[in-house]
């Protein structure tokens, strides 16, 4: 293991990180996963109120609330991108001892994020209606989409600041400080919702346009609490030499994150195409594509414990490969994974037996709610093979894999599920549990296709 400098040690003491390279393996998982299972939690919570109180105002602004926040997700995969990539340097530096270092990687990362951000948020603005034109709304509900999708595109810059810096936090080992930035951004978003389309006393609140605009402020305070906890942690000298770009760090951080950035753009694109493939169903499209927003958001709660460890499997990867561990590494994967799949599995059974009662509080029609139930029965099945095939993606992203994971991700949803899902619903005419049970037969081959990918063992070869 590369021994670290005293200067180093005593950034580690000061800011009360945890050696991840040493000890329980059990232990680390521990500490890497409760604080990001809250996260995912939180975000879980903010998403569902969204639904809930769209529910309010009927099927159409549920489908728009889920259509748009789709194409959100969709404006903000470079985030996610660079905040993988950011995560593979960070956490093999901090492995290393080479803190100097992960804080250079932490600053470009932080720059590189706002550049993007600033470019798509002139992009989204210039190009709005052929983007929403992507749903096939028309009318009034047309006119919905557009007015969240603006206000969505003005909260990029403070949205990329905050999912970079918790990429940063957390690559550092300091998940406790995405914890506390991110209980208090869910806790401004979920109060605002209400409070912005409801109105409190004499404010009568925005309607519909509530639900952007709190998720907007929410990342705003965002942006002003993640610097805070900047100032107080080891990155309090993140801000200085702001105005130095490194070309070198940057590009790397660019071939780390573009697979990763792909991976979400074929994700994100995949699910626009499951809604436009339900938009073909005639009578019956609203009622399932918001079935399918319903389904998401509440199946949502099963992905929370495969995602934690998503997160938490990268980092682990990342820093014990930096440590020159990779045996260790390698275990941390296999049993990270299985007690993701052993506790996603026990998540899923309840979901599959209540299915109806899961989804009533969401569901307020009768036949929204007939159809995201057998939604929820169906993909409850592949739930173990999405827990196998997350949490060992982030094992290869942490450790600089992210063309592995990329491949194996992208060639499920484009060879598998969106074809079989077009050949189910409309020439087979199975209609929405067509689409359905495309999702399922996908998901197994890519759970099966990602175990092969990390037993290959290439990625503990790999130089990021």
């Amino acid at each position: 293991m590369i021994e670290a400098t005293e200067t180093e040690v005593l950034l580690k003491e000061q800011a009360g990180a945890v050696d991840l390279t040493t000890g329980s393996i059990w232990g680390n998982i521990w500490h890497m996963s409760w604080p990001m299972l809250l996260v995912m939690f939180f975000n879980f919570l903010v998403g569902l109120t969204d639904i809930y109180v769209a529910g309010f105002l009927g099927p159409e602004i549920q489908a728009v609330v889920g259509f748009v926040g789709q194409l959100y997700f969709f404006i903000i995969i470079v985030a996610n991108a660079v905040s993988i990539g950011t995560v593979a340097l960070v956490s093999r530096a901090v492995g290393a001892g080479r803190v100097d270092e992960a804080l250079s990687v932490a600053r470009q990362s932080l720059l590189f994020g706002v550049v993007c951000a600033v470019a798509l948020t002139g992009g989204g603005l210039a190009f709005q209606d052929e983007i929403i034109s992507l749903a096939g709304f028309s009318g009034s509900v047309r006119q919905v989409a557009v007015d969240f999708f603006v206000i969505f595109v003005f909260a990029l810059a403070p949205n990329y600041i905050v999912i970079i810096s918790n990429a940063i936090f957390r690559a550092g080992g300091e998940v406790k400080l995405t914890l506390q930035a991110m209980f208090l951004v869910s806790l401004i978003n979920i109060a605002l919702n209400f409070v912005l389309v409801f109105g409190l006393y004499s404010f009568h609140g925005f309607g519909y346009r509530g639900i952007a605009l709190s998720t907007a402020a929410a990342m705003t305070a965002g942006t002003f609490i993640c610097f805070i906890l900047f100032r107080h942690s080891r990155w309090k000298n993140i801000f200085s030499g702001m105005r130095h770009v490194s070309v070198e760090l940057v590009r790397r951080i660019f071939f780390l994150s573009w697979p990763a950035a792909l991976i979400q753009i074929s994700w994100n694109a995949g699910t626009l195409v499951l809604y436009n493939i339900l938009g073909r169903l005639q009578e019956g499209s609203i009622t399932a594509m918001a079935s399918l927003t319903n389904g998401l958001r509440i199946e949502a709660i099963i992905y929370l414990p495969a995602f934690a460890l998503h997160m938490a499997a990268s980092v682990l990867t990342g820093q014990n490969l930096g440590a020159g561990e990779p045996g260790r590494a390698e275990k941390t994967g296999w049993k990270i994974s299985l007690s993701g799949v052993a506790f996603v599995s026990l998540m899923a059974l309840p979901v599959f037996i209540w299915a109806e009662a899961i989804s009533s509080p969401v569901a307020k029609d009768p036949n929204v709610l007939n159809e995201t139930a057998r939604y929820l029965r169906i993909t409850m099945l592949s739930e173990p093979f999405m827990a196998m095939s997350s949490i060992l993606a982030g094992c290869l992203m942490g450790a600089g894999d992210t063309k592995g994971a990329m491949l194996v991700i992208v060639a499920a949803l484009w060879i598998i599920r969106l074809p079989l899902a077009y050949i189910l619903a409309v020439p087979a005419g199975y209609g929405a549990p067509g689409v359905w049970t495309a999702m399922v037969v996908s998901m197994v081959f890519q759970g099966i296709a990602m175990i092969v990918r990390f037993r290959h063992g290439r990625w503990k070869d790999i130089r990021p």
